[in-house]
């Protein structure tokens, strides 16, 4: 693929910079097609991204519908047919400021002056369009190949909120039809799961503007999915020695500050509130509420180590941007704990931390993850705890745990909490990038920082090292992961509704509620549909909406035997049977957690 440079200098472009190229191309394309359909459309910023591209344009008062911007569309594809050569030039400052004032272009005429004196001001130019740019572009129109314009929504000019708000048309582009087709198949895809669609069609949890953005509230449906995570959850945790606490949402200033979470981590941190002199702010996380639990009463090595766990409620301030459901809001709860360990325990119990990571993903049927070794930036000195020793301690001692215990694992610079080095267990989900879905912290740092103290084996006072791990991460988040991998199709234990009683008539609804009522006794979670509805509508939204792994269908045969047709929600098929002999399987799947 040959490309021009803003010199003129043409040569094969290198394959690392083939697709950024074709994309910054695309938005070239995409703008003379904007300015041929709308001569009074004034152009910002049109940059490549990593999936495709975008530019931002004033329209005035012109609000784009769906249909203008295939109409944008079918443009491109006629400038991409007639092949017209892109060519280079370079202006000095006052012709280029020129051009652009007689182009009527603002926004290129003010970037202009954001410039530096000496800088290169360099243009393309392709047919009828001329656009200020640094390039490198395609030496044709024709080398564009396959694209899609996706979507519009709002940019603000220079992204400050003090300016005008313009329109982002956002677009696709690969090197070949098929990547393209193969793109928006999988984009498709994650539209049938989006949690946020799927959480709305099963009445698991809402959004309210007048509540707040990214506050999601939980429907008795969803929460109790949250519940039954909560339990399953603690019960591992109780198992292997955890003790359970509460702690407030809100803590002082001070206490962050003596954290260092104040000086680190405060634009995350929602703005300070005052009350009676002091200084409140709702809080990020729960190690400093868990340093203070520790420092409550002294402590000798032969309690060591101490597990404190919570499902604490924490705030953070996220941008508007990135919000997005239950996977990434303002409020979460997290499956938080705290230990609180010797030196020499550190291996055992960073194992026990491991292994209850993969217990509990064998639990749910999650195979597609990856452990990563996440450490400080030397060269940042302003996010990280600045302690050298400390940090070569903590990261020689994690990297030297994980090495013994056989874990495979790869490092990323710049990924470490700001006081210590951490595993992150990397989970792939069915769509989309991966995310950090567990993680176990290393820290030396915020137990020297509150002074917190155990008497060791000599009767002498030592400091403990601490290791803050998320097993599920946060609740939230991971019930959105599990939405979206079993596309709201729980298994038995964890689904909202286990069983959808639908009688076939109204001459059958006695013969239901004596079902649905043995099903509740049975602690079953259980509803009857009790519409005048037709039995295959029910059947339909019993399995569609509602996602019931059973469905019992009842008629007269059914009533007249005493027995019930069940239809399962994940085969399709029915089976006759009992309904002890019913009870008895859902139960049985219930305690054993089958998926």
């Amino acid at each position: 693929m040959k490309i021009i440079y803003k010199d003129g200098a043409v040569a094969e472009c290198p394959p690392e910079e083939a697709l950024h190229v074709l994309r910054h191309t695309a938005a070239h394309i995409m703008a003379q097609a904007i300015q041929h359909l709308y001569p009074d459309a004034d152009f910002a910023y049109g940059p490549a991204t990593e999936k495709g591209f975008y530019y931002d344009v004033d329209f005035g008062d012109k609000k784009l519908t769906d249909e203008d911007l295939e109409a944008i569309e079918k443009e491109m594809k006629k400038i991409v047919k007639a092949n017209l050569p892109i060519k280079p030039f370079i202006l000095p400052r006052d012709e280029a400021v020129k051009l652009m004032h007689d182009r009527h272009a603002k926004y290129k005429e003010e970037h202009i002056g954001d410039l530096p004196e000496d800088a290169v001001i360099s243009f393309y130019q392709q047919g009828d369009y001329i656009d200020m740019c640094v390039g490198p572009h395609l030496t044709y129109t024709k080398g564009l190949k396959a694209f899609k314009i996706t979507q519009q929504s709002g940019a603000y000019w220079k992204n400050d909120a003090n300016n005008k708000m313009l329109t982002r048309i956002n677009g696709v582009a690969f090197a070949s039809q098929e990547e393209l087709d193969e793109y928006l198949k999988q984009q498709e895809e994650a539209k049938a799961r989006d949690h946020r669609k799927i959480g709305k069609e099963m009445g698991l949890f809402m959004t309210d503007e007048l509540v707040g953005r990214g506050m999601p509230m939980f429907l008795p449906r969803g929460y109790t999915v949250w519940q039954e995570l909560e339990n399953y959850i603690k019960e591992k945790e109780r198992k292997l020695g955890y003790q359970h606490v509460m702690t407030p949402c809100v803590g002082t200033v001070a206490l962050y500050q003596t954290s260092g979470h104040w000086a680190h981590y405060k634009d995350n941190m929602f703005p300070a509130m005052e009350v009676d002199g002091e200084s409140f702010v709702l809080r990020p996380m729960n190690c400093p509420h868990h340093m203070m639990i520790y420092a409550n009463r002294p402590h000798s090595y032969r309690e060591l180590p101490i597990r404190i766990g919570e499902i604490a409620h924490d705030f953070r301030y996220e941008s508007s941007g990135t919000l997005k459901g239950i996977e990434r809001g303002r409020h979460f709860c997290q499956n938080d704990a705290h230990l609180f360990v010797t030196p020499d325990q550190i291996k055992d119990e960073v194992a026990r931390v491991v292994g209850l990571i993969r217990d509990v993903y064998k639990d749910f049927g999650i195979t597609d993850y990856r452990c990563v070794l996440s450490l400080r930036d030397p060269e940042d000195k302003v996010k990280y705890h600045p302690d050298d020793a400390m940090w070569e301690k903590a990261e020689s001692a994690l990297r030297e745990v994980l090495t013994e215990l056989g874990i495979h694992f790869t490092e990323e610079i710049g990924e470490a909490a700001f006081y210590g080095p951490k595993l992150d267990v990397n989970v792939k989900p069915a769509v989309g990038a991966e995310y950090t879905l567990s993680t176990c912290q290393l820290d030396f740092c915020l137990p020297a920082k509150f002074d917190l103290k155990y008497v060791d084996s000599d009767g002498k006072e030592q400091t403990p090292v601490v290791l803050h791990r998320a097993i599920l991460g946060s609740l939230d988040r991971f019930m959105a992961y599990m939405i979206e991998e079993t596309k709201g199709k729980f298994p038995v234990w964890l689904a909202p509704l286990q069983v959808k009683v639908l009688p076939v008539s109204e001459k059958t609804m006695d013969y239901a509620r004596q079902v649905n009522q043995a099903l509740e006794d049975a602690n079953i979670r259980t509803q009857l549909d009790e519409r005048s509805e037709k039995i295959g509508y029910k059947i339909r939204e019993a399995r569609q909406i509602d996602r019931a792994p059973y469905m019992l269908i009842l008629g007269a045969k059914e009533a007249e035997e005493g027995t019930i047709s069940v239809r399962n929600r994940d085969t399709d098929e029915t089976t006759v049977m009992k309904l002890d002999e019913f009870i008895a399987k859902v139960k049985h799947e219930i305690e054993t957690r089958a998926h």
